[in-house]
């Protein structure tokens, strides 16, 4: 199995923060990131529909102030993105998101 390379975009941050997220992606698997993390995360991907993703990564969701990540990767064409209260984005090449908990 090949691994995805996190890179850590906020200084404060720290591997505890990504906790097993890495080990739900599995790049040798063509599906994208959201069906693996479907299938391999116990506790279901649910999208939080009104959540939005910036170029830069930054999440907004209505009524919380903006959100910058922690960490991200690439898996194909997809920007993956960890926050703080273990949130997780899945930005796809034309510019569409998913975000969820994943705690």
């Amino acid at each position: 199995m090949t691994t995805t390379v996190w890179v850590q975009l906020d200084p404060r941050a720290h591997r505890g923060h990504l906790g097993t997220i890495p080990s739900f992606l599995d790049p040798d698997d063509s599906r994208p990131a959201v069906e693996q993390f479907r299938e391999r995360y116990v506790g279901s991907w649910r999208n939080l529909e009104k959540a939005t993703v910036s170029r830069n990564g930054v999440m907004r969701y209505p009524g919380d102030p903006p959100l910058a990540p922690l960490f991200g990767t690439t898996l194909r064409d997809e920007v993956i993105f960890v926050y703080d209260c273990a949130l997780v984005a899945v930005v796809t090449a034309d510019g569409r998101c998913e975000v969820s908990r994943m705690d």
